[in-house]
């Protein structure tokens, strides 16, 4: 049996509240987003190598505009 996943009011109240676990700031983000992208486009759990960056990227359309922008690019240089 699955389990529902959060209603719109409790995804709400979640990004209102922030990440439960240490976020870092969108300098931060901006220096290492290469780095992240590349693991991410190697098959790697970039996520757990670089932590706080997925909830800043979740928290931050900024940022998360850029990373997608970034991994398009280059992902796009990669089958080239």
């Amino acid at each position: 049996m699955t389990m529902p996943g959060p209603s719109r009011d409790e995804e709400i109240v979640e990004r209102l509240l922030g990440p439960a676990t240490p976020e870092v700031s969108c300098e931060r983000c901006f220096e290492v987003l290469d780095e992240y992208v590349e693991l991410e486009l190697a098959g790697e759990d970039a996520a757990a190598l670089m932590t706080g960056l997925r909830a800043h990227l979740d928290g931050c359309p900024a940022c998360r505009e850029d990373h997608a922008s970034l991994r398009d690019l280059v992902a796009a240089d990669a089958g080239e």
